[in-house]
C-alpha cells in the first residue's frame, strides 16, 4: 500500500506532467504563425472528438446481432448526422439534431 506521501508525490508529478502538455503548447505558439497545412489539421480536432465520443454508441455490433431494432435508433440519428454535419459543417448542429431525432426515432420505435 502506498503511503501518504507517495500518494501525494504522485499526484503533484502527475498534474506537473498534465499542465505542461495542456499549458507549454498555448506558451510556445503564442504569436507565431502557423503553416497552413497544421492550421487545416486543428481545425479537425473538434469533428474528430465529437467522433470518438459517439463511435463507442454507434458501433457495438453485439447490439445490432442481439436485437436489430433496438439498434435503429442510433443507426437512423447517426444517418441523419452525416448529412447534417456534410450540409452544414456545424458541430453545434450536428449534435443537437442527432439528439432530436434520437429522441423521435425513439419514441417512435
Amino acid at each position: 500500500m502506498m503511503s501518504t506521501s507517495q500518494i501525494i508525490g504522485l499526484w503533484l508529478s502527475l498534474l506537473a506532467v498534465m499542465l505542461a502538455c495542456r499549458c507549454l503548447p498555448l506558451l510556445l505558439l503564442r504569436g507565431r504563425e502557423l503553416p497552413e497545412r497544421v492550421e487545416r489539421a486543428l481545425e479537425l480536432i473538434p469533428a474528430a472528438a465529437f467522433a470518438a465520443l459517439v463511435a463507442n454508441d454507434v458501433f457495438k455490433p453485439e447490439v445490432y446481432a442481439a436485437d436489430p431494432m433496438a439498434a435503429l435508433p442510433v443507426a437512423v440519428a447517426s444517418g441523419v448526422v452525416v448529412v447534417v454535419s456534410r450540409k452544414s459543417g456545424s458541430l453545434v448542429w450536428s449534435a443537437l439534431v442527432g439528439m432530436a431525432c434520437y429522441a423521435l426515432v425513439t419514441l417512435a420505435v
